[in-house]
């Protein structure tokens, strides 16, 4: 009979911390939530900024560097595949409803239109590609993005560092039940998006 016994969270990111492929991993996981998967990082930096605190703005840091690099690659998706394949990107990414409307929203009111997305949990996907089919300045895209995505992971080490244990202790009382909901969430858009 096997015996498993189960990770608690706190065990799995000290772990996770003292690994050398922590910040890589943290780095390609930021650049997928921005890319491919619709569950917001928080769900990852959230706990590690609490369990190891004294790294939250190393945390912060290469969150942000991967949702950057992200973005930008995304924007050139925009630029350079939206005439080829256009459609099935807008489909995998959200709709036709939704990219038509962004893309009216960066028309109107670029720069604002990018910050409000990227501080918000709504995902950029259909921003980035809407900013880039639209030719909307690419540089001008980064620092909307920057600023925003700034605004959430160095506020959420804010946060930490002013609520930390108090945190803690909610992340521990409630976070089998929040990685009950986000991995459903998640199994739930998977079969969304290619049924």
């Amino acid at each position: 009979m096997l015996h498993s016994k189960a990770l608690s969270a706190e065990t799995w990111l000290d772990r996770l911390d003292r690994s050398s492929y922590a910040l890589p991993l943290l780095f390609m996981l930021s650049m997928a939530e921005t890319l491919i998967i619709p569950i917001p990082i928080e769900t990852i930096l959230i706990p590690w900024m609490l369990s190891h605190p004294d790294r939250r703005w190393t945390i912060a840091t290469v969150a942000l560097a991967g949702n950057l690099t992200a973005a930008a690659g995304g924007y050139w998706l925009g630029v350079l595949a939206m005439e080829q394949w256009g459609d099935t990107l807008v489909g995998l990414f959200g709709g036709a409803e939704a990219f038509d409307s962004f893309s009216s929203e960066i028309e109107n009111n670029g720069f604002s239109a990018i910050l409000a997305v990227g501080i918000s949990p709504t995902p950029l996907q259909i921003a980035m590609l809407a900013a880039g089919a639209t030719g909307y300045s690419f540089l001008l895209f980064l620092l909307a993005v920057g600023i925003s995505r700034s605004t959430r992971y160095y506020g959420l080490a804010l946060l930490v560092h002013f609520a930390g244990d108090k945190a803690m202790k909610l992340w521990q009382r409630y976070s089998k039940q929040i990685g009950a909901m986000l991995f459903v969430l998640a199994i739930g858009w998977l079969w969304f998006q290619f049924r």
